[in-house]
């Protein structure tokens, strides 16, 4: 059996992927879409779609699953030690500089931010605001922000202390399998426990719904094993590489799949995640967070294997929007409700008020993208290069030394 020291992986390039970036702007879109029903309209403006909108950011958290993923495990493959202060200064200064931009907006302009104050101040700034967090409070989609911080902050310790045991004990690879698979049921037994006191509007021995969201919904231990579907597909692609090679060698066949399953996961949440008069749906409640997420691992892999159509179109805006997705994430919600009050006295068509709004809220991301994330980002580039500092010096030393 092969050690838990990754088989090197030929021509893994770090190059942007259509695929991924169309997905990543299917996630944006799909959030807005959501968060418009209910902060904007108040109706189903949207439909079907906007119901399952809430799933976008199960999508955020796969795709960050395998981005992170994938770069932690090309350098392991290669023989290299991950550098944890590397890792840090790397995701702290690609997420934290536009978000304390807006956080600072929030706490200095309350009014037209939202007319609520938010959480205390150190809730974002310890990554905790999502504890027990109560609907409706201002700036609250910062939560999915909180525990991606926590995986952050999580991951490279597991992999720190994965690499030693592998080195003192011998760990094999399907040991991490295993305990990919031990957590996503762990997270489902807890779920269930949870559904059980929340999920229903009227249940003997329990409180109804109005726990659910800061219990289930918001929770880390709930939402945590959405990253690792992401984390499955980057694992399978360095520490199997033959294996990966012949299954992304089917691309029509993954997408296909890949279409069928979130349809059918999106089937799922639209009828069964809440019923009136009900509750929230046990089944949906339970797996349905997982199985989403594994779906959506599914476009994944559609988006990264060979002949599949959506690793080959390149969607004309889906570059940009997913370059900018995250400053439209953080953005969008204050300023969709902004820009809806401004125009309210003109009783505008809707669809002519969804779009100024659409076009408003792109803009305000583009905008803190080109200010603040852009910026930073190339002057981390400069100062922190990559994950694995040690390999990149003996590179450069062997370069000037040829």
């Amino acid at each position: 059996m092969r050690s838990v020291a990754l088989a090197p992986l030929p021509n893994a390039p770090n190059a942007r992927q259509p695929g991924l970036d169309t997905l990543r702007a299917l996630a944006i879109a799909l959030v807005f879409f959501y968060h418009y029903q209910v902060f904007v309209s108040h109706a189903p403006t949207f439909g079907w779609l906007g119901n399952v909108g809430w799933t976008g950011v199960d999508l955020f958290f796969v795709l960050s699953g395998y981005l992170i993923g994938h770069q932690v495990f090309a350098g392991l493959a290669q023989g290299q030690a991950l550098s944890l202060p590397a890792f840090y200064a790397r995701r702290l200064l690609r997420t934290m500089p536009a978000f304390w931009v807006v956080l600072a907006l929030y706490f200095l302009f309350p009014a037209v931010m939202g007319g609520k104050m938010p959480p205390p101040l150190w809730r974002f700034l310890s990554f905790t605001q999502n504890w027990n967090l109560q609907p409706g409070t201002a700036f609250s989609h910062a939560w999915s922000l909180c525990i991606e911080e926590q995986f952050y902050l999580v991951l490279p310790l597991l992999v720190w202390a994965g690499v030693r045991a592998a080195t003192a004990w011998g760990l094999k690879v399907r040991t991490l399998w295993g305990l990919m698979a031990g957590l996503t049921l762990a997270a489902m037994a807890w779920r269930a426990s949870l559904w059980d006191q929340f999920g229903r509007e009227i249940a003997a021995g329990g409180v109804g719904t109005e726990g659910y969201y800061p219990a289930v919904y918001y929770a880390t231990l709930t939402r945590i094993d959405e990253f690792l579907p992401g984390l499955a597909v980057a694992l399978w692609r360095h520490a199997h590489p033959a294996s990966w090679a012949r299954a992304t060698s089917h691309g029509r066949a993954w997408f296909f799949a890949a279409i069928a399953v979130t349809a059918l996961a999106w089937y799922g949440v639209a009828e069964h995640y809440y019923i009136d008069g009900y509750g929230y749906g046990a089944f949906m409640s339970i797996a349905g967070y997982s199985l989403v997420a594994w779906a959506y691992a599914a476009l994944v892999m559609a988006a990264l294997s060979a002949g599949s159509p959506l690793r080959q179109w390149r969607v004309p805006g889906a570059a940009a929007l997913a370059a900018w997705s995250y400053s439209v994430y953080l953005t969008h919600k204050a300023v969709a409700v902004i820009v809806a009050k401004a125009l309210a006295a003109f009783a505008l068509p809707q669809p002519l008020l969804i779009a100024l709004i659409t076009v408003v809220c792109v803009f305000v991301g583009w905008v803190l993208y080109r200010l603040v994330e852009k910026p930073v980002m190339r002057w981390r580039d400069r100062q922190v290069p990559t994950l694995f500092p040690q390999a990149a010096d003996r590179s450069t030393a062997r370069a000037a030394s040829a």
